[in-house]
């Protein structure tokens, strides 16, 4: 989606490469230009110094002092290209397919009464991202059964184990739906969950 920082007057936003289709290793930090002079370099080498003393050192102007060493060349590269890609495609028509997909993926999983889903209820507010469980099957176990079907899931506790605590639960499987995913992936993930919970539901406690 667009995100306008001088609208939402933000002091940082950070981003990963790797969530825009770029390569891993890449990502962007914006900052407000007085708070980022205001700041103290964490890393050293390179072209991040301006002037070394025996006694002392100053650094180089923004945004050279904080780009210590080699740089990501191939990752800048590779964002850039992300970035071009995702601009030509259109925004817009990034967020309406997504929707689409979504949309079906909320209709088709909330009919498997088997599973907990952990979704909000206000539609507008929904990502592209589902989480859920199958009752009384570790998550771990189902992701495993799926990847064995070519439905790739994550599942753990998504860096968010105060809201797994909040929730109850220790993790959930995690689904990721972005443009280039179809009904039929839906569709192929229902499969694979309906093959997992065949597998598991006499094990089930009732």
């Amino acid at each position: 989606m667009k995100i306008d920082v001088q609208d939402l007057d933000a002091d940082f936003l950070v981003f990963s490469g790797h969530k825009m289709l770029a390569p891993l290793g890449i990502g962007v930090l914006y900052g407000k230009k007085e708070l980022l002079n205001k700041m103290n370099p964490f890393l050293m080498g390179g072209d991040m110094i301006e002037y070394v003393y025996e006694q002392e050192t100053t650094f180089a102007p923004l945004p050279n002092k904080f780009e210590a060493g080699t740089q990501n060349v191939e990752g800048v590269i590779g964002l850039g290209a992300a970035i071009d890609y995702i601009e030509n495609i259109g925004y817009d028509n990034i967020q309406k397919a997504e929707r689409e997909v979504i949309e079906y993926a909320r209709q088709e999983l909330s009919k498997l009464d088997y599973l907990t889903l952990y979704i909000t209820s206000n539609k507008q507010n929904h990502s592209g991202v589902i989480s859920f469980n199958i009752k009384g099957v570790h998550p771990h176990d189902v992701a495993s059964i799926l990847d064995s079907e070519g439905v790739c899931v994550r599942s753990g506790n998504h860096c968010a184990q105060p809201l797994m605590r909040f929730l109850g639960i220790d993790s959930t499987c995690r689904a990721s739906f972005y443009f280039y995913n179809t009904k039929e992936d839906v569709d192929k993930l229902v499969d694979g969950l309906n093959k997992s919970y065949d597998m598991f539901k006499k094990y089930i406690a009732k």
